[in-house]
């Protein structure tokens, strides 16, 4: 019987611990991740955490510089632009291909709508309505488009990550606007035709722009 490598788990276990620190904003875009330090703090060696990094560089959310320095990713106004756009090409019409799966089955999309109700966290609401956009797009049963979806996967959460944390700080109702938007949606599956789930999936991805951050405001 096969077993994993030692080093592959303690990799992945740090390439995790990365990624939800990046993600959440405790390790801000564009933090250095010295190796040694960052070993250090996890509790390993050197060897998994270079592993992680490379992973994490897969994956989007963290970059090496000229000289072999690893920092996380700083996604620029247009990352948040190009992520933008594919969000508004493929969630919609997923939402129209998903409709007449979802319209008998909707207990996971109610089950992920009640967390949300109860998160006590804006980590955990960024988690979570990642989430419900999946369990829309793995319904639409395209594979190649949840392929091009989990590819994305990490990126898409530090995109949205970084949207509701700007959110939260201007209007502190990032929960309550999530939870009344997904409930539409929701209502759009159980009661709608498949064009008005994709209406509705669009008019949600586009409430998004006004949030998109401009080179303006990234400007340190």
């Amino acid at each position: 019987m096969e077993t994993t490598p030692v080093s592959s788990t303690l990799a992945e276990a740090a390439a995790a611990r990365l990624r939800s620190e990046i993600v959440s904003g405790e390790l801000p875009s564009g933090a250095r991740l010295a190796e040694a330090v960052v070993a250090q703090r996890l509790g390993v060696s050197r060897v998994p955490v270079r592993e992680a990094l490379v992973l994490l560089e897969r994956e989007g959310l963290v970059e090496f510089t000229a000289t072999g320095r690893a920092c996380v990713k700083a996604l620029s106004p247009r990352d948040f632009e190009e992520i933008f756009v594919l969000r508004l090409a493929l969630e919609p019409v997923a939402a129209r291909l998903a409709a007449p799966t979802l319209k008998s089955d909707m207990a996971r999309l109610e089950d992920n709508l009640a967390a949300t109700r109860e998160a006590r966290s804006l980590r955990e609401v960024t988690t979570l309505d990642l989430e419900f956009h999946e369990i829309i797009i793995a319904a639409s049963a395209n594979s190649r488009l949840l392929r091009l979806w989990c590819s994305l996967r990490s990126e898409l959460e530090l995109w949205l990550g970084g949207l509701q944390r700007s959110k939260q700080i201007q209007t502190s109702a990032t929960q309550p606007e999530t939870v009344a938007s997904h409930e539409e949606i929701v209502r759009g599956f159980r009661t709608g035709t498949p064009a008005d789930c994709e209406r509705l999936m669009r008019r949600h991805i586009l409430g998004w722009r006004e949030w998109l951050p401009t080179p303006e405001e990234m400007e340190p």
